[in-house]
């Protein structure tokens, strides 16, 4: 299905940020779920450079298979901080936490203050 563009836009693009301006929080929602994701790919990147399998990770950080499947996909809930500086110490990164304080509205504000945790 081939979208029609117009004023530079596509039909989908319009309709995506009519839904931001009549939904509350939807914008915000949608952007934390994107930044998830990207952990989560950057996680497999990682682990595909570095020439790794799952199972080789998991046996490198002392779990299983089936949990590095879960980290990846999404799926896995109850993460411990632990955990992840571990993948991040077998892969040969580190973890950067990222604190941003909210405005009156409850949005993040733009200013960032990064505390950095090395693996």
């Amino acid at each position: 299905m081939a979208m029609k563009k117009s004023r530079g836009k596509t039909e989908l693009r319009e309709w995506v940020d009519e839904q931001y301006r009549t939904t509350p929080g939807l914008k915000e929602r949608v952007e934390a779920l994107v930044e998830e994701m990207s952990i989560e790919q950057g996680l497999i990147a990682l682990r595909e450079e570095r020439g790794l399998s799952q199972r080789a990770l998991a046996g490198l950080v002392g779990v299983t298979q089936p949990v590095i499947a879960r980290i990846e996909s999404g799926k896995a809930r109850n993460l411990e901080l632990k955990t992840v500086v571990r993948i991040a110490a077998a892969l040969g990164a580190r973890v950067k936490i990222l604190l941003e304080e909210n405005d009156a509205g409850g949005r993040a504000k733009r200013t960032k203050r990064k505390l950095a945790r090395t693996a």
